[in-house]
This record gives C-alpha cells, sequence and structure tokens, in this order.
C-alpha cells in the first residue's frame, strides 16, 4: 500500500510573522524535495520517501495579513481540515503580534485544540507558544519562546516550565521554537526525526543556515535588563559598577562602599534589585564584553581584562555558561567587518 505523504499543517492569522511561516515550511519544502525527487540509495527500500504535504490554513480559510503586510494565501479552513480524514502529521502554528489577539479568539484556540487531536505531534513557532498554553496544550511541559516573550509566558501559564535559551524544545509530541528563524532549526530536527540527519543535513546546505546552531538564543536577546533599586545609595551604586567594571567588584568591595555589612548588603541588593550582587555584576561584565566584541577589534584578551577579568579563559568559561557559545564564535556571527 503506498504511503502518504506526511501532512504539515500550519495555522496563521492576521498578523502572524511571514518568516514563521515560509521559514519551516521551507525546510519541509526542501525535504519533500530530496525525498520525492533523488533516486533511492541502494540497498534501501526501493520505493520513495512519500515526503511532506504542506498546508497553510486559517480560521476561515481566507488570507491573512502577516505583521509585516504580507498577504499569505491559505489552502483551507481548520473546519476543512477536521473534516478531511487524511492524518495529520504534524500542526505548526505561528506566531507574530498578532497572537496577542489570536489567543483571544475561543475558536481559534479550540480550533487548534482539535486539530492538535489529530495530530502525531504538535510545535509552537516563536510567539506561536501562547496560543498552544491557551488551547492548553503546554501544561506540565518544557516550553520555549521568543527570548522577549519568556517571562510573560511564565506568568500567563505557570503549568508551563518555560526555559529562555534554548532555541527550540522537545518534550513528547510537543515542540516549540525561540524566536523567529528559531523556526527553521525546529524545522530541521522535526526532519531529523522523521528520516535522519543526512536530509537534514542536506536541507540545511540548501538554506546555508546551521544544521545545529551553536548556542541558545540569550546570545541573541538585547542588553542586559537592570532593575533599578528604590535606595538612592543602592542606585548610586549600581551606576557607579556599571563605569567602574575594571575595579574590585567583590561583595566586600562593594558593600564597604554602600557603607553596608557584607551580609545586609548583600540581602538588600538581592531584595531591591532582583538578583544577588555577584549575577548582576557578570551580566553587566558580560554584557559589556559583548559590546566590545561586536565593535571592536579588541583581541579576546584584552576585552576580557577592559570588562574587569583576569583573562581570555575566564571570559570563555562566562560565555559558556551564560550565552552556550564561546567569544570568538559570537564575535563571527555579530560584528560587522572592521576596516582595518
Amino acid at each position: 500500500m503506498e504511503r502518504l505523504p506526511r501532512r504539515i499543517v500550519c495555522v496563521v492569522f492576521d498578523g502572524t510573522q511571514t518568516l514563521d511561516v515560509v521559514g519551516p515550511l521551507e525546510v519541509f519544502h526542501g525535504a519533500h524535495r530530496l525525498l520525492t525527487q533523488e533516486p533511492p540509495e541502494r540497498g534501501r527500500n526501493e520505493h520513495r520517501d512519500p515526503g511532506y504535504e504542506l498546508r497553510i490554513v486559517s480560521i476561515d480559510g481566507r488570507p491573512v495579513r502577516s505583521d509585516s503586510g504580507i498577504l499569505l494565501g491559505t489552502d483551507d479552513s481548520i473546519g476543512q481540515i477536521l473534516d478531511d480524514p487524511t492524518p495529520i502529521d504534524t500542526l505548526l502554528v505561528a506566531g507574530g503580534v498578532g497572537v496577542r489577539s489570536a489567543v483571544d479568539r475561543p475558536d481559534l484556540v479550540a480550533g487548534v485544540g482539535a486539530l492538535a487531536a489529530r495530530s502525531r505531534r504538535v510545535a509552537g513557532i516563536c510567539t506561536g507558544a501562547f496560543v498552544l498554553a491557551r488551547a492548553g496544550l503546554l501544561d506540565g511541559h518544557r516550553a520555549v519562546t521568543h527570548w522577549s516573550s519568556c517571562d510573560l509566558l511564565a506568568e500567563l501559564f505557570p503549568h508551563i516550565t518555560v526555559e529562555a535559551d534554548p532555541i527550540f524544545i522537545n518534550d513528547g509530541r510537543m515542540w516549540t521554537s525561540a524566536g523567529v528563524t528559531a523556526g527553521m532549526d525546529l524545522a530541521l530536527a522535526l526532519v531529523d526525526d522523521d528520516v535522519g540527519p543526512t536530509i537534514a543535513h542536506d536541507v540545511a546546505s540548501w538554506l546555508v543556515m546551521f544544521t545545529r546552531r551553536p548556542g541558545g538564543q540569550s546570545q541573541f536577546s538585547a542588553a542586559m535588563r537592570v532593575d533599578w533599586a528604590t535606595r538612592p545609595t543602592l542606585r548610586a551604586l549600581q551606576s557607579w559598577i556599571g563605569e567602574h567594571l575594571d575595579e574590585d567588584l567583590s561583595v566586600a568591595g562593594l558593600a564597604a562602599r554602600a557603607q553596608m555589612s557584607e551580609r545586609h548588603f548583600a540581602r538588600t541588593f538581592r531584595a531591591e534589585c532582583g538578583q544577588t550582587p555577584g549575577d548582576y555584576v557578570e551580566g553587566l561584565r558580560l554584557e559589556a564584553a559583548r559590546q566590545l566584541l561586536e565593535r571592536s577589534d579588541l583581541t579576546v584578551d584584552v576585552v576580557a581584562q577592559r570588562v574587569g577579568l583576569s583573562g581570555a579563559a575566564v571570559l570563555h568559561r562566562m560565555f559558556r555558561r551564560q550565552l552556550g557559545t564561546t567569544p570568538a564564535s559570537y564575535r563571527r556571527h555579530f560584528a560587522p567587518a572592521i576596516s582595518r
């Protein structure tokens, strides 16, 4: 009996981010082309893999306007897909600024829940995780979304274990991705899960992307978010720290500058700033190092010394621990070509 292509159903809505849709679908299309047009390898099943069938659906089957103004055509309504007996292999739910309205549409949320019940696996692309969360599909699961929305996802849906750094997470049949282009990383992982790493690698090569991107999404996040203390003494100290990263910023040194005992200072700083003095200092040093790596041609060792670290090895360990990458790799990805 001839096998049917794996049906990929992608749910969209007004305000969908275009890349959340076309990025993953380009990955599946590339895999489909390789699986169905290339001759089967010698010694393997003589029948070609059926590949993928891609369907874009909206609540009513009408085109939707993406958040960048692009009109996205659709193949079916959610109801039409539900009435079709063809099995759904993978349900994708895109994200975008329109997700704020989408999660308040009971028909859309219920439709996604019904589609998920018919699907072998379910994936939220970027902030599409919020739709899955509103449908109750992520309760009890680990999940990720765009770095700027992880805190909100955790706040609104406390039954979900939100992890801010991974590019994507697979927990059972539930998959979620970090922001925007991370949906392509997730799609590559799904292809790998289906047909193995060779096809996934070939698709990644064709699309000029990593098969597995190094590091997590924290390396792409905006500058460190600072919670300012309410006490004038601590606020002044916070400003001073940012301007003196190469000085002694130990708890003992900072407590002396704040004219507090070490224990009282550490407790008060954490209560007002939301983190320990050590974590606060490390965050500022990391952010300063990132900026120097992006905007200068200073060696990694000099960058480390500029931000108050003893050398390149310490900075390397900090980048590995906090960003999942190395200073050199970070510079290659984010620094523009520097005129010499």
